[in-house]
């Protein structure tokens, strides 16, 4: 029997792939994506992470090839790390003009750096001979203020080279204040800060860490970095923000929507997320065990990470996605 009143029925919308397409208010645009990139000094051949499917550490030569094709693709920018040769107590190579991501920087921003948004993860547990983020105390604590003049000498150091984006990622009290003021010091007042204002302590980082090689040598991050547990990522976004961060981002992505979701609402400068290494693997292992569709699961979990609130997703797949969406 036909309702005398009108029905609403949401399924109508959701008949073809058309309708679905025009009606949905969620997309992933390959502009909002960042292509993380590794680049490892003194080595002749990209190294395969053997955790990572498909990420390698690079050479400078194919990080250039795996920048152009990332921007190619249509992606937003490219970050990039590094691996350098050697590592000392305060991480040296991390604001040495010759280091191996100055250097990078520099090729990239010949190459690419008019055509995307060329970013630099600014940290030191990459560079440090003992995994940590930060200048140790005697007594093996890392030492926060110490820690603050490093990086405002490494911002520095990465926007003369051609960074357009410094990415602090040190969780360290008051980094985005140093950063900026050594910045407009300096003369580098128009380089933007992508401050990981809500990165957590997670489980979801090993990968990451084989493939940057800054697994801690002893402890843990948990120090500075934030509980999974605690309700606190608003307050440090809050902070960062009024210490002049252009970009607030929050690291792992997929654990963390509501995080997201909470900050997109309370703020008004761009929102990042990052999809870590964990999320990548566990999709990447999963699907060559046959145990779930691979570009099915990949574009659902972009879509829900858009669709909490980030307006700039730092994810491994961002070559592939835009690729598929040209």
């Amino acid at each position: 029997m036909t309702p005398s009143y009108p029905v609403s029925r949401p399924r109508r919308l959701r008949r073809t792939p058309p309708l679905r397409r025009l009606v949905a208010p969620v997309t992933v645009r390959p502009a909002s994506l960042v292509q993380p990139l590794f680049v490892k000094e003194g080595i002749a051949e990209p190294q395969p992470v053997p955790s990572m499917p498909g990420v390698v550490q690079h050479t400078r030569d194919s990080l250039r090839k795996a920048a152009a094709e990332a921007v190619a693709a249509g992606v937003g920018g490219v970050i990039v790390f590094g691996i350098p040769a050697v590592k000392d107590g305060r991480g040296s190579a991390a604001d040495d003009p010759d280091g191996i991501v100055q250097l990078a920087l520099r090729d990239l921003a010949a190459d690419v750096g008019s055509d995307t948004v060329l970013m630099a993860d600014l940290c030191l547990d990459e560079y440090t001979d003992h995994g940590h983020c930060g200048l140790l105390t005697p007594t093996g604590e890392v030492d926060n203020d110490a820690t603050l003049d490093r990086y405002a000498a490494i911002a520095v150091a990465q926007a003369e080279a051609g960074a357009q984006v410094v990415a602090p990622s040190g969780m360290m009290d008051g980094q985005v204040r140093a950063i900026r003021g050594a910045l407009d010091s300096a003369g580098y007042a128009d380089v933007s800060i992508c401050a990981y204002s809500a990165k957590y302590a997670s489980a979801f980082y090993g990968p990451f860490r084989d493939a940057a090689e800054c697994a801690p040598q002893f402890g843990d991050r948990a120090a500075y970095q934030q509980d999974p547990a605690a309700r606190d990522a608003l307050r440090e976004v809050l902070l960062d923000v009024g210490e002049g961060a252009d970009i607030v981002m929050v690291k792992p992505a997929l654990a963390y929507l509501d995080v997201i979701s909470q900050i997109a609402a309370s703020v008004q400068l761009p929102v990042a997320a990052f999809q870590v290494s964990g999320e990548y693997a566990m999709v990447e292992a999963a699907a060559a065990n046959g145990w779930l569709d691979r570009e099915r699961t990949i574009f659902e979990t972009l879509t829900a990470i858009s669709r909490a609130g980030a307006d700039i997703i730092l994810t491994y797949w961002a070559t592939e996605v835009a690729q598929q969406a040209r």
